[in-house]
Parts: structure tokens; sequence; C-alpha cells
């Protein structure tokens, strides 16, 4: 893939200061330019399918649908947009679902200024933009769990459901939001409950934390 001569950058944040402030970063710099802004996960991936981008930089705690979520969504419909994440936190769970989302590489919020310029130029070169200490992480996930035994039971769906349940949605705003029939979100609960081996809500929240679908 050639790297066009200026980069068009979606930018997805749920908080529109945040998003005004990094699409100030990048604009600042000659080859890139945002193009299109989204505020959840679902309309993240409605923009990067309509309108023509060469990069999504997506928040990965968004509402409605994760930005790994949408990460997986855009690699799976448009495979030639590359994708880097953003988030507050250096966890475990987010870094290595970022990678395995094809992402190109995961920037810390509190050095967006410092580094987003960066790592959006080394994903458009098909490069990984990684820190040392998430490096780091990644080499302890994988010794730790070579086989992936540790990795989520759930299909992708099945995690947007239970990021949704999590987040207090009931089942029609469920339906309406993944455009499916509440019979079919209860049959989704009713099959994550099983295989994760929960009651309740309460149980599944915690899940969703531990897992990186929704934040603490």
């Amino acid at each position: 893939m050639s790297i066009p001569l200026r980069t068009r950058v979606l930018v997805a944040d749920d908080h529109r200061v945040v998003r005004r402030g990094l699409s100030l970063v990048l604009d600042s710099a000659p080859d890139l330019h945002v193009v299109a802004e989204a505020s959840d996960g679902i309309e993240a991936v409605e923009r990067a399918l309509a309108d023509d981008i060469d990069l999504a930089v997506l928040d990965v705690a968004m509402p409605h649908r994760s930005g790994l979520q949408a990460a997986r969504e855009i690699a799976r419909q448009r495979p030639g947009v590359r994708v880097l994440m953003l988030s507050m936190h250096d966890v475990e769970a987010y870094c290595f679902e970022a990678l395995k989302a094809g992402a190109s590489g995961y920037v810390l919020k509190t050095v967006a200024d410092r580094d987003l310029v960066e790592a959006c130029r080394a994903a458009m070169r098909g490069e990984p933009f990684l820190y040392p200490p998430t490096i780091r992480t990644l080499m302890r996930a994988y010794l730790d769990d070579p086989d992936g035994r540790l990795r989520s039971p759930l299909s992708p769906r099945e995690e947007e459901v239970t990021k949704l349940v999590a987040e207090s949605h009931s089942t029609e705003q469920i339906a309406h939001l993944l455009k499916i029939s509440p019979k079919t979100v209860e049959r989704h609960r009713e099959n994550i409950l099983a295989k994760l081996g929960m009651r309740d809500r309460i149980q599944l929240t915690r899940w969703a934390i531990r897992h990186g679908l929704v934040e603490p």
C-alpha cells in the first residue's frame, strides 16, 4: 500500500473536547488531515465505511461499541484502512486486544500531543507503534498464556452484547443499537452467561471491565 501525500484521518472519541484537541494535533502536521469525526464506536464504523479515509484513530473506551470492536469491524470490511488505538490506560487486555483487532499501534492519551503524529506515520508505513512497557506486557502475556487459553471465549457479537449489558442498556435498546431482535439479544445474553459461568449483570460487568470492554 502506497502512502498518500496527505493521510486522511478519522478521529473517534466520545468527548468532543478530546476529539477537537486530537484533530488540532493531527492537522498541525503537513502530511495528516482529519476529514471525519465520530463520538462512539458504531458511528466510527459507519464513518470509516462511508468516508474516504486512510487511517482511523479510535479511543478504546467508547459507548455502544468499543474502539476494539470498531477496529475489528473496520479491519473486516475495509482492510486497507490503518487503525491506531488511544487510551488513558496502559492495560494488558487493551494492548493485546488492540493488536489482535488489527491495530497498528497503541497511543496513550497522556502523551498523544507528543507521540500521535509519529504513531500515525508509523501506521501508514505498516510499522507497529508500541511503547517499551507495552512490549514487555505483551511478551509477559504471551509467555504466561502461549496457547491463548486465557483469552475471551466470546464471539465478536457476544462481546458487543456484553459491553452494552455492562453499560446498563435494556434488551430493547441493545436490539435497536445492534439492529437485531430482542429475542436474539436474550439468546446472546443466555449464551454469554453460560459460556462465562455467570449468573447476573454484576458479574458480567466485572468481566467486561477486566477484559477492556468498558472502563471501571
